[in-house]
């Protein structure tokens, strides 16, 4: 029989008196979290369970494309207090498969609101899941590791798990495709004959906020699919070439792995997560899967060659094994909390990669410098004037 794990029923600040919708969270190991649904009321939703340790920033987290294929736990208790802004997504659309809350806010306050998150979820199509112990499932996640899970309403936990039992892992199947772009565009559409460095961001499930940074720093900013070869990434003309974050595991990443190896001795290059992943595969760097991830606005990282500790924001299940490096590549960071690889470098060439999100959304916005480190890269290989 599936364990149960029983939190006090919560309405929610500022939720009219009803009658909850029942629903419930159930683990590939049975372990029950029932809860009252928001959002969409889906029978049956599945993916990889993961919590993220972030206090603040839920309408990032959820537009992440990094969260692709999986159900987020919010271990911070409160959810949807200051509401959905038109500003703060971090893609097109919500991302991750569902959101679970141990207590969601239906009367938010804040004036760049303008919608709720309950009703943001319900225009996307997305279930969420309020009222849950997410303490207890937090620290299940931490001691057995994630695992497969799925949100439920109007089914019997049996026949839930049973369902859920069928469905592919998560480390089997490979998201990129589905939150890539499928066509090249400009970001803030730029002229031809305007100022400073031209980057091209190969798309694995970028974040807004990383186009925001780099059009900050001055730069002309393009946007290729992640099928582009590396003949089309050239036509573009680029000074340099961003990777970018995404989900899934990254040894279902061959062909995006061999089209960055024609790349990396022709232009600058700057891996960020999945995309420093899939960089450090070109360098014969193998990937392990984490027991329960990075994710969250905390994690400690030091620069191996200056000593420096920085604060870092992450969201990954994945990471790189340091010593099967070879070609020149080297670590250049590591996390403190468990010593894995958090960035790398080439002794020669103009590469870089990290681990950790540098342009935050949510977290820290200490490590925006990492992109002027790849800009000086760029500006050192084409001149100034770039």
């Amino acid at each position: 029989m599936p364990s149960t794990s029983n939190p006090e029923p919560s309405q929610g600040p500022g939720r009219p008196r009803q009658e909850a919708n029942q629903a419930f969270l159930i683990l590939e190991d049975g372990s029950l979290f029932p809860g009252s649904s928001v959002g969409a009321a889906t029978a049956f939703t599945w993916g990889e369970v993961i919590f993220n340790t972030s206090m603040a920033g839920y309408q990032e987290m959820i537009t992440d494309p990094s969260g692709a294929g999986q159900i987020l736990v919010l271990t911070y208790p409160l959810a949807g207090n200051y509401g959905i802004s038109n500003e703060a997504n971090e893609s097109a659309r919500i991302q991750v498969r569902g959101l679970v809350v141990r207590e969601a806010c239906f009367q938010p306050s804040h004036n760049a609101s303008v919608r709720t998150l309950d009703d943001f979820l319900k225009s996307e199509a997305v279930a969420g899941l309020s009222g849950v112990d997410t303490r207890a499932l937090t620290r299940k996640l931490r001691s057995k590791g994630v695992m497969m899970g799925a949100m439920v309403c109007g089914m019997s936990p049996d026949e839930a798990l049973d369902t859920l039992r069928r469905q592919p892992g998560y480390g089997s199947t490979s998201f990129v495709p589905d939150v890539s772009t499928s066509a090249t565009y400009r970001w803030n559409e730029w002229k031809d004959d305007q100022p400073g460095p031209h980057i091209i961001v190969v798309d694995y499930g970028v974040k807004y906020s990383i186009m925001r940074i780099l059009s900050s720093l001055g730069c002309r900013t393009t946007v290729v699919p992640y099928t582009s070869s590396a003949e089309q990434v050239l036509d573009l003309r680029p000074d340099g070439i961003l990777l970018s974050p995404g989900p899934g595991n990254p040894e279902l990443l061959d062909s995006p792995v061999e089209t960055v190896r024609r790349l990396v001795s022709k232009k600058p290059i700057m891996g960020i997560c999945l995309g420093e992943q899939v960089l450090g595969r070109v360098f014969g760097g193998k990937t392990f899967k984490l027991k329960f991830g990075h994710r969250g606005g905390n994690h400690p990282v030091r620069d191996l060659q200056t000593g420096k500790v920085f604060m870092t924001a992450q969201n990954h299940g994945f990471a790189l094994d340091g010593d099967s490096f070879k070609g020149g590549c080297e670590v250049s960071q590591v996390n403190l909390n468990d010593g894995t690889v958090e960035g790398l470098r080439h002794r020669e060439w103009p590469i870089m990669g990290i681990q950790y999100h540098a342009e935050a959304s949510p977290g820290p916005f200490d490590n925006e410098h990492a992109f002027e480190s790849f800009l000086r890269l760029v500006r050192s290989e084409h001149g100034s004037t770039s």
